[in-house]
């Protein structure tokens, strides 16, 4: 096939050749370059430390998008096709890049090996073509065309969007939203333009088939959009206290009881009652009792006194 051969790939364009074939589909590429315009401004609302030469890269693909897939669908040729497929896939690649680095923090190493595996899969996901009855590899059988209308190689570009956004997610990385936002809005895009051909009799204005493909560049334009706004968030969002759960308690060693108990203080004596006062009469009483006091009682008077007194001659 030559550069300047006429592909005709949609329901739009159907076998026409002319410039003005595929309306809908040449003025639906406008939604590619409001993305790039809205997040432009967006990016000059953010300080300057926050802007980097990747978020203009990124900006410049799009508009590249733009005007590679409005060329296509105004020529129709084996050449701006190759205009609409590249830009594409360069800015698939290089948005990868960007998220495994800033979103995973994968290491600039590892990045570029899985940057090139992901080229590998798109690579073979193009080479995958079906034919009534069957799938298989191009050139198996002839006249076979790729599968989906031509949207198999894009599968794994949603299917690092669904992986690349869940581990973001599970990170509670702030872009994680707008990547599985996109992911959700891709999902249809590819929907929509695998059925081109089969809803084309049925998606009509004005009397002319138009299909589906003007739904996936407006679908796309939103999806590049959120992909682009992920890039804008930076932090991870942190996690509330009723959310998490009690902090997990380190188990500690336990400390050695004593071989021995110690002994316990010695309660306090009580204080002896004071005995009451007593009587004079009763101190008498208890000094009468007293041993003392008994020998004094039993002590003999004088023996002379009493002789005295009874051998005395009574008085005249």
């Amino acid at each position: 096939m030559t550069l300047g051969e006429h592909v005709f790939q949609y329901c739009e364009r159907g076998t026409d050749t002319a410039l003005w074939a595929e309306p809908l589909n040449a003025v639906s590429n406008a939604g590619f370059f409001l993305a790039a315009l809205i997040f432009w401004q967006c990016l000059l609302w953010r300080p300057r430390e926050q802007r980097s030469a990747d978020h203009y890269l990124l900006i410049a693909l799009v508009f590249l998008i733009g005007l590679g897939s409005l060329a296509f669908h105004l020529f129709a040729t084996a050449g701006t096709e190759l205009a609409d497929v590249i830009p594409i896939t360069v800015f698939m690649l290089v948005y990868l890049g960007v998220a495994l680095n800033r979103f995973l923090s994968v290491p600039p190493g590892w990045t570029v090996l899985l940057v090139a595996g992901f080229a590998g899969l798109m690579a073979a996901a193009a080479q995958v073509h079906c034919w009534d009855g069957g799938i298989g590899l191009a050139g198996t059988v002839e006249g076979s065309k790729t599968c989906l209308n031509g949207s198999m190689s894009y599968l794994p570009a949603l299917a690092a969007m669904i992986i690349v956004g869940m581990l973001a997610a599970e990170r509670r990385h702030r872009a994680a939203p707008y990547v599985l936002g996109a992911a959700v809005v891709f999902i249809v895009s590819v929907l929509l333009r695998s059925l081109d051909f089969v809803f084309c009799d049925e998606v009509t204005i004005d009397g002319r088939d138009v299909g589906t493909h003007f739904m996936w560049h407006l679908l796309n334009a939103v999806v590049i959009f959120l992909l682009l706004r992920a890039t804008l968030e930076t932090g991870f969002k942190e996690v509330p206290l009723e959310e998490s759960g009690p902090a997990p308690v380190p188990a500690l060693v336990k400390a050695a009881e004593p071989e021995f108990e110690p002994e316990p203080e010695p309660e306090p004596a009580d204080e002896p009652e004071p005995e009451p006062e007593r009587e004079p009469e009763e101190l008498e009483d208890s000094l009468s009792e007293s041993p003392e006091g008994e020998e004094h009682a039993e002590e003999p008077e004088d023996e002379g006194a009493g002789e005295s007194e009874d051998e005395a001659p009574p008085k005249t």
